[in-house]
């Protein structure tokens, strides 16, 4: 697992560190980035599964960070003592908000709600601005290229800059990939008609020829 910390007081890094290695395990790659723009370049270039972020770095605004970051698949586990920011920063589909100083009990819960790789919002960049998508609203997520559509319940399009596979490493146990280009939310899906998955609002994908059997399994345990 690659980890990253962003924390310019070193002595809270280090601690925070050892209590991630303590918690995780030795299998942990973890990195500290103890200035905004080392963390702005280690967040837009380095392959990150979990990010432990402070809002605040030397007086820079941690949120412009964490603009970058809830738009990528990795999760974020806010550390910070400005708990007051906690309801924003939720917004920003973080997967948990410790307040400093924190104890290990508490980090621990944080870091297993983040491994757990089940979440529960997804969020879009939509120009400057940032969405959050209910997970549950998906009926599937289509390929494109090095993107992905999101298509929801209620007929709209999201565009997400990452691909069909990263998704599918954090999406929830209902969505399963049917083809090479589509995950589906089986939590909506109907039923199958002609080699083709059909959701509740009558939206129908291909299911690819090797994802089959597994579609039907997934399809009789459908409510």
């Amino acid at each position: 697992m690659n980890i990253a910390i962003v924390e310019d007081e070193a002595v809270i890094a280090r601690r925070l560190e050892r209590m991630v290695r303590t918690i995780i395990g030795g299998e942990a790659a973890i990195r500290i980035a103890p200035t905004f723009p080392i963390a702005q370049t280690m967040i837009r270039s380095a392959p990150i599964d979990l990010l432990f972020l402070d809002l605040s770095l030397n007086g820079q605004n941690g949120f412009r960070l964490l603009e970058e970051a809830a738009a990528k698949t990795l999760q974020t586990i806010i550390v910070s003592a400005h708990y007051d920011q906690a309801l924003r920063a939720f917004d920003y589909g973080v997967t948990d908000f410790v307040a400093k100083p924190w104890s290990e009990e508490r980090l621990r819960i944080a870091i297993e709600r983040a491994t757990a790789r089940s979440a529960q919002k997804i969020v879009v960049r939509k120009g400057r601005e940032l969405r959050t998508i209910v997970t549950a609203q998906i009926l599937f997520i289509r390929g494109a290229d090095d993107y992905s559509e999101l298509h929801l319940d209620d007929g709209t399009i999201h565009l997400h800059e990452k691909s069909l596979t990263a998704l599918e490493s954090m999406l929830p146990p209902d969505f399963a990939r049917v083809h090479r280009s589509y995950i589906a939310n089986f939590a909506r899906v109907r039923g199958v008609r002609n080699a083709a998955l059909v959701f509740e609002s009558g939206a129908m994908i291909p299911v690819g020829r090797m994802f089959r059997e597994k579609v039907r399994e997934l399809v009789q345990g459908t409510p």
